[in-house]
């Protein structure tokens, strides 16, 4: 991430505080969407919408993470990790 401020024309003073910027908004993010199974899709399109004011297609995104969520449900962690040795 840093990387990509710097590409960006940001110099040195300035990274910090971009990313204290970017840590904030990540944490803001991950407590609004921590409930996001009982939310209602009406509900987790506000809570996107929130932080995505410019984005039109919420609803895809939204159908989007549901579809994740419910792929990351039918695999075990050893899936997603290749490197598990198993005993």
């Amino acid at each position: 991430m840093e990387l990509s401020i710097r590409e960006i024309g940001y110099g040195d003073q300035s990274i910090n505080k971009k990313m204290k910027i970017y840590l904030n908004l990540f944490h803001a993010i991950v407590s609004e969407i921590h409930f996001w199974d009982e939310y209602s899709k009406n509900e987790k399109s506000k809570k996107l919408s929130s932080f995505l004011e410019d984005f039109k297609e919420i609803n895809t995104l939204v159908d989007y993470f549901d579809d994740f969520a419910a792929n990351l449900d039918k695999k075990t962690l050893n899936f997603f990790l290749k490197s598990v040795i198993s005993p």
